[in-house]
This record gives structure tokens, sequence and C-alpha cells, in this order.
């Protein structure tokens, strides 16, 4: 049902917006439907890559590279995965949550995602040459550890959101039983 909400508001949004600058019209329905193809193209091949591997790929295995226990490794791992490919960073998000699915821990799935918008392989080799390498390896370096901090802060605010519903659904119950 959220979805559908965030649909129409979006689509009220966009209606809106064009009305008030019409003139914005053409270019915005082209490049919707540039996106569009775009999207139909490159998003069943995703798919089944997804379903491969949900099919191969154990939930033990994601559990113990990127699960809770994980460690230092699993934020390794994340970076090494989130680096590896290029493309539009809406493939990246079917593929975190099958993560997630999987056992992976959310700060492994944030280091993943913030990895493949920010530190693709072909992205900084376009970097070294065009801005130097001491901009490379700096960008990288702070990259790196705000990426790793904030999938941490972003893992323990959900955790203490999480808790925070659970002590009030355990406070609703209880009143109600009593």
């Amino acid at each position: 049902m959220r979805d559908w909400i965030i649909l129409v508001v979006v689509s009220i949004i966009a209606v809106v917006l064009l009305s008030a600058f019409p003139e914005k019209t053409g270019a915005t329905t082209a490049i919707s439907w540039q996106f569009f193809i775009e999207m139909i193209w490159i998003l069943p091949a995703v798919m089944v890559i997804i379903g491969l591997f949900a099919v191969f790929i154990p939930n033990e295995f994601i559990v113990k590279y990127m699960g809770k226990s994980s460690g230092v490794k699993g934020v390794f791992l994340a970076f090494f995965l989130g680096t590896l490919p290029t493309g539009p960073l809406y493939i990246a998000f079917p593929m975190a949550a099958a993560l997630i699915q999987k056992g992976a821990r959310i700060s492994n799935i944030i280091v993943f995602l913030s990895a493949w918008a920010c530190i693709s392989i072909p992205q900084e080799l376009v970097e070294l040459q065009f801005l130097g390498f001491n901009f490379m390896v700096a960008r990288l370096v702070l990259t790196i550890i705000f990426v790793t901090v904030m999938g941490f802060l972003i893992e323990k605010m959900i955790d203490w959101g999480e808790t925070k519903q659970t002590k009030k659904g355990v406070k609703k119950r209880e009143s109600i039983v009593s």
C-alpha cells in the first residue's frame, strides 16, 4: 500500500510541476522514455542474476562472510563487491535486498551500496587520469572512512528504532492483556 501511495504522490507532483513549467514537458518525456528503455534492457538480466544468486549462494555463506559476526572481513567484502560492477545504482538495490534476505548485516549493505555509488574501479581510473593520484587517493581514503562510519551509524539507528518499536509493542500488548 505504501508503494502505491508514493507512486500517486510522485505522479501528482510531476503533473503539478509539468503544469507549472510546460516548456519542460518535451525534455521530461524524452528523458523518462530513455530511462524506461534502459531499465527494460537491464532489469531482466539483473533479475536472472538475483535469481541465480538466491538459488546457488547458501544463506550460511552470506551469514558467515557478511553477517553480524563477520566483523572487518564483512566490511572489506562489501567494499570489494561494491567496487566491481559498473552500472546504474538501481541495479544494486535488488542485490542488496537479496543480501539482506540471506542474512547480511545492515552496515555491510550500506557499505556495499555506497561503494557501488562512489568507488567503482573504472571511476577511480578516470579520476586518476583527470584529477591526479593525490586527489584520487585522498578522496578514496575519505570515502572509505566515511562510508564505513555511516554504515555502522545507520545500523545502530535501525537497531535503536527496532528496539524502541519492540518496547512500544510490549507495552501495548501488556496494556491490552491487563
